[in-house]
């Protein structure tokens, strides 16, 4: 949308810019035969596309790490929503037997899937490693998605096929996966503290989700399924996301006050890529502001997105 539409708030071709929220993204939208997954939903953007998925009449399912911070989540939606109909399951994506849990226990609940929000994420934290041993920021932005995923794909199939209702997977990247590594993933070094850069392994997990929307979008075109995968990016805002970086954060914001979007802005493009009729069939796109956006030439390289994905495929099975 460039520079001018964001500090403006002009509107693109969708009719929505970066001034919109999620409120009115969502205008005049009945969800109510709809069930959402929003991971990380218990705070921050994730909380806000709960609540207004909820206030739109979608079954919600907040997936979050912290089940008190889901609890108050839930509390919060139902205080301003008593009809809304949200429950809780614990999710910690940077552990694969978590996220195989989650799916136990989702699927165990014979609900149907429509929308797949892949909201959570962690932002310039240090090196660490996860509890299987893969570096922390790709683990919970990327590889606990991409289980995640595939293990409700089965769900959201046989959902879209029972009901005829489009499924959608929204995975929240970044502008930040311009910014990674040489080659885009490290793939033999993805585990070498010598070579981290915090902003960089940042903006590396940021593309591997462009890179699986890729992927998983063609697999399921080739397979005639009724699902199509996007990704965006939310903006900054400022949230719990940047705990690890709160003073350059502030002293960021302070140069680029005019960038910056309040909560219900940051979860208008999820909520607009998630429930939009005008985005039936749209897929494998990169969204921002609420319009198309071209992403960055790696993040369009299709071997690599083959690669990324045989990669991430080694990676779940041997943590089993």
């Amino acid at each position: 949308m460039g520079m001018l539409s964001l500090v403006t708030g002009w509107p693109g071709p969708s009719g929505f810019g970066s001034a919109s929220t999620s409120e009115q993204v969502t205008e005049g939208i009945d969800a109510s035969k709809l069930t959402a997954i929003v991971t990380g939903g218990a705070s921050g953007i994730g909380l806000e596309t709960a609540r207004v998925l909820a206030l739109r009449g979608a079954h919600i399912i907040i997936a979050a790490r912290n089940m008190e911070a889901a609890s108050n989540a839930k509390a919060q939606i139902l205080e301003k929503i008593p009809k809304a109909r949200v429950d809780t399951i614990k999710l910690d994506l940077s552990s694969l037997k978590s996220v195989r849990a989650f799916a136990d226990e989702f699927l165990s609940m014979d609900l149907p899937l429509n929308l797949l929000i892949n909201n959570a994420g962690i932002m310039f934290c240090p090196f660490q490693l996860s509890e299987d041993g893969i570096e922390l920021q790709f683990a919970t932005n990327y590889l606990g998605h991409f289980l995640l995923t595939n293990l409700l794909l089965e769900k959201m199939k046989s959902t879209a096929k029972s009901t005829g209702i489009e499924g959608r997977i929204v995975n929240l990247s970044s502008i930040a996966h311009h910014h990674t590594y040489k080659k885009g993933i490290c793939f033999e070094q993805l585990n070498d503290p010598t070579i981290y850069s915090d902003k960089k392994a940042y903006g590396q997990s940021k593309l591997a989700s462009i890179l699986h929307t890729k992927e998983l979008s063609r697999r399921l075109r080739e397979e005639g399924a009724n699902i199509t995968v996007n990704s965006v990016h939310p903006g900054l805002i400022m949230t719990n996301l940047m705990r690890h970086s709160l003073c350059f954060m502030k002293m960021l914001k302070v140069f680029s006050y005019m960038c910056w979007k309040t909560v219900p802005q940051g979860a208008a493009t999820t909520c607009f890529v998630a429930t939009n009729p005008s985005l039936e069939g749209v897929t494998a796109e990169y969204f921002s502001d609420c319009n198309e956006e071209k992403t960055y030439v790696l993040a369009r390289d299709e071997k690599l997105a083959k690669d990324l994905w045989e990669f991430s495929e080694k990676l779940v099975q041997s943590a089993q």
